[in-house]
């Protein structure tokens, strides 16, 4: 596996959860560090690209085209209003991938390939927003990324949502991707006025210790209006309490990365 870029995929079988959001809202604070990040919006509902104000009729190229190897990463990327932040939007066009690629021997490690490319190594954090199932972009996503890093919402059935996810990246790590590793837990939609919130969070992290993030991703409107104004949280109101936590969750990334690399 190629390490001169870091790529993590962002995932949850669960619908809901933020991960879209905090694909977005990670990725631009990342990108407000000097990182150069690129995002792959892997959902064909294309929130991510939405969220990021790419208007449909300027999506030409998509990662359809990337996974099918019509076209390279440089061809398919967008610059977003955010400085060091490109993406590759997503289309409809991807409803029709799995049933296209179904039969084909090398299906699970076409994105795998198109990030093998010398205009992927332009981007120090590539993340890719999956689709809220397991199919085979999520399949893809996984089997091309070095790490997963899984949104977890803070509520009754969080726990088990989370031990099968878990058991699929035990199931893909030994079929297809033995190098894929947990990036980390990031626990969204946090009510501390609620005490089941706090249940889960200290469930998950008896669970699972230390890879669990220290940043609580919160509850916050001014998170939940950005995506219609087609920007990126950290963009519409900077100062807001998910913001400040995307912020947060952005330097624990990379002090993990950090500690990966000295290790």
């Amino acid at each position: 596996m190629f390490e001169r870029n870091r790529v993590i995929t962002i995932a949850n079988q669960k619908g809901g959860v933020g991960k879209t959001t905090t694909a977005i809202n990670l990725a631009t604070a990342l990108a407000a560090i000097g990182e150069r990040v690129l995002i792959i919006d892997l959902d064909p509902q294309g929130n991510a690209s939405t969220g990021l104000g790419i208007d449909r009729r300027d999506r030409k190229l998509s990662s359809y085209d990337l996974l099918m190897g019509y076209n390279s990463i440089a061809e398919t990327a967008l610059e977003t209003a955010v400085p060091n932040l490109h993406i590759v939007p997503s289309t409809m066009d991807l409803l029709g991938f799995e049933m296209e690629i179904s039969q084909a021997s090398d299906r699970a490690f076409k994105l795998r390939s198109a990030l093998s490319g010398d205009d992927a190594f332009v981007y120090s954090y590539i993340l890719l927003d999956c689709p809220p199932s397991f199919n085979l972009l999520t399949m893809n996503a996984m089997a091309a990324a070095h790490s997963i890093l899984v949104p977890l919402q803070c509520e009754f059935f969080a726990l088990e949502g989370l031990s099968q996810l878990l058991e699929t990246v035990d199931q893909v790590r030994r079929s297809i991707n033995p190098s894929l590793d947990i990036q980390g837990i990031v626990l969204t939609m946090f009510d501390a006025r609620n005490n089941l919130a706090q249940q889960v969070v200290n469930d998950v992290r008896t669970h699972l210790g230390e890879k669990v993030y220290h940043t609580l991703i919160p509850r916050n409107v001014r998170v939940s209006e950005a995506p219609s104004y087609g920007k990126p949280a950290i963009l519409y109101d900077l100062k807001c309490a998910g913001s400040q936590a995307y912020l947060q969750l952005a330097s624990e990334v990379i002090q993990r990365e950090r500690r990966r690399k000295a290790a």
